[in-house]
């Protein structure tokens, strides 16, 4: 065989080879995509990222074990309880499923779980999956590969910095921090939650007494009946033909305070969930 034949040969087989490479590489791209679902194959898809929210790092937290509230893209992805561990600026939260469904998370999107080979896929421990948290309050990214149909769904997750105690936060502006003398004052209040058609008037009425701060609020509907605080219930004061009033307490400024409100406008009393900030930088002494 003269040299011109091998060298014919041999570049007949490398453009073999190649061929054989790129058409498994599209086959693994096209096996990859048919993994993931799409569209038409997820439920509804809501923004879990709330206006105003703004980013809680680990390093502003005090190192411990907390229970904390999960806000979820999809609501068939159940999560019964999480727990988040706080330790030398990093965060994990532990998922506790409500099923047995997701086989497999994976940090990132589902079409990157899909292309990998496996190794950073994240394995349950009794329908419980644990999750590196970058931040609280921000949307978190990941993938769950569903058992029973056997592809990856993207998630976003907000790990919520309002259903943790006060007592986790390095620091707080509080009456004490801002030097606030006793008497009444307005600030201005923002309310997030709910299904976004209620209001305060705004600003609210406070009043500083002994250190500690309460608020007038003046809700924008006459049905609402009573409210909870950490724990404690404050009833309506009074009932105006525009809304409802009641004196709680503020523990902090220009932090999201996780309050609930109970309307009776319903066909039955239904408890909804907010949360209050109080710009310390509008407070006046009025």
């Amino acid at each position: 065989m003269t040299k011109r034949n091998i060298a014919a040969l041999l570049l007949a087989l490398c453009l073999l080879t190649g061929c054989g490479a790129k058409e498994q590489s599209a086959a693994q791209t096209e096996s990859n995509t048919s993994a993931v679902a799409d569209a038409s194959q997820m439920t509804t898809v809501q923004d879990v990222v709330e206006d105003g929210m703004v980013p809680v790092p680990a390093d502003a937290l005090r190192d411990g074990v907390y229970k904390v509230k999960v806000d979820c893209s999809s609501s068939m992805f159940r999560i019964e309880d999480c727990e988040l561990t706080v330790e030398g600026g990093a965060m994990t939260a532990k998922l506790f499923m409500g099923s047995d469904a997701y086989g497999y998370f994976y940090a990132g999107t589902a079409e990157d779980a899909a292309a990998t080979d496996g190794a950073d896929y994240i394995e349950p421990e009794n329908r419980t999956f644990r999750l590196d948290v970058s931040a609280l309050d921000a949307a978190v990214y990941c993938a769950a590969w569903s058992v029973k149909k056997e592809l990856w769904y993207d998630r976003t997750l907000v790990f919520r910095s309002d259903s943790l105690p006060l007592t986790a936060f390095k620091t707080l502006v509080t009456a004490e921090s801002l030097g606030l003398a006793d008497g009444p004052y307005v600030c201005k209040v923002s309310l997030a939650g709910g299904s976004g058609r209620a209001s305060l008037h705004d600003p609210a009425f406070l009043t500083v007494k002994d250190g500690a701060v309460t608020a007038l609020i003046i809700w924008n509907s006459p049905n609402y009946d009573y409210m909870l605080v950490d724990g404690a219930r404050y009833d309506v004061e009074s009932v105006t033909e525009g809304g409802s009033c009641f004196t709680i307490p503020v523990a902090a400024f220009d932090h999201r305070l996780a309050v609930v409100a109970d309307t009776t406008a319903m066909s039955q009393p239904y408890e909804i969930e907010y949360t209050l900030t109080f710009d310390s930088a509008s407070l006046t002494q009025s």
